[in-house]
């Protein structure tokens, strides 16, 4: 469940805020509830928000598929390429790197 909120008081005025939820889907059985909102109290803004939600892409799996790889590394590495997104956004190198070590010992990729 992703439930976010961005309020924008009043006197916040020339606020840029952007609000995104990306979720991948694991299982068929997988499914996520997703709720971004904005509460703008202030005239010049530039507010936006959304979600994206989605499962494996198929074609990308045969494609590293047919590079060699099996099917679960595929998978897992689509999946650590899909974190990826959000450790490189991670300010504390230290906590980054440890984060993605445990994320590449869990998944069994490579880093």
């Amino acid at each position: 469940m992703f439930n976010g909120k961005i309020i924008v008081r009043p006197d916040a005025q020339k606020t840029d805020a952007k609000q995104t939820n990306k979720a991948l889907l694991l299982s068929e059985d997988a499914q996520i509830n997703t709720k971004p909102q904005l509460e703008i109290f202030a005239n010049d803004v530039k507010c936006t928000h959304g979600a994206a939600v989605g499962q494996m892409d198929d074609e990308a799996i045969f494609y590293l598929r047919a590079r060699g790889l099996g099917h679960d590394e595929a998978r897992n590495l689509l999946i650590h390429a899909f974190a990826g997104d959000v450790l490189n956004k991670m300010p504390l190198e230290p906590l980054r790197t440890r984060v993605d070590a445990l994320l590449v010992e869990f998944l069994g990729t490579r880093p």
